[in-house]
């Protein structure tokens, strides 16, 4: 049966992990997931699908949900996923039909990355920053500004439960993500990258593998 099971596993990530290509509007997207994600659309699994959909606006469809090789292998095996990073690519319901020029790509970024707030100057605590205002969306640097890109990193500390009276203060647990846009073929992209914060090490990982993503799919649909 385990190896049955690892079977099932290993042509599970063989497909998941493979690019493929999405109908948006006029134009064939192809899109993929960062390297070390796997996508779960073949799962069917609702729980899968409310996951992603907490990770985007209603306005949005939803192209591809990734999480790590890791919980793939988990939730194929029937054991229960750590889900610490995932990953996201949506584009806006309003814009599928509309073929979208630099000029507007633009207006659109600005107009979304004005509402995430301006970064902190180089060297700032961060940790000191999301425990400062615990349950907010805080931006902590900008990434990429391009004319086809525009990223940012951000954090929040999570709201700490309601502990019982004398019980011993837990230390916050902490999220990042990165937000990026990015336009190819005349189409506007809405990517998520969500990760655990629990070292310094996070930080460099999440800032490495959004930039890497970002060219990977320019690449991708270059061709």
């Amino acid at each position: 049966m385990r190896i049955f099971v690892a079977g099932l596993c290993w042509i599970a990530l063989s497909c998941a992990a493979a690019p493929f290509a999405v109908q948006v509007g006029e134009a064939r997207i192809a899109v993929d997931a960062p390297q070390g994600f796997s996508d779960t659309a073949f799962t069917g699994s609702p729980r899968l699908q409310e996951l992603a959909e907490t990770l985007t606006s209603p306005s949005n469809r939803i192209l591809l949900f990734a999480i790590t090789d890791g919980d793939l292998r988990r939730f194929m095996a029937g054991d229960p996923p750590e889900f610490k990073r995932q990953a996201l690519i949506a584009t806006p319901r309003s814009s599928e039909q509309e073929r979208t020029r630099a000029e507007a790509f633009a207006a659109f970024a600005a107009d979304a990355m004005r509402d995430f707030g301006a970064a902190p100057a180089p060297g700032a605590d961060y940790r000191r920053m999301l425990d400062g205002q615990p349950g907010k969306v805080l931006t902590l640097s900008e990434l990429r500004r391009d004319g086809a890109s525009v990223s940012v990193m951000q954090g929040m500390r999570l709201p700490s439960p309601p502990r019982p009276m004398f019980a011993e203060e837990r230390p916050g647990q902490y999220v990042l993500s990165t937000t990026s846009f990015l336009l190819v073929r005349g189409k506007t992209l809405a990517l998520q990258l969500v990760s655990s914060y629990e070292a310094p090490g996070d930080l460099d990982w999440l800032r490495a593998a959004t930039l890497r993503w970002l060219e990977d799919l320019q690449k991708l649909n270059s061709r």
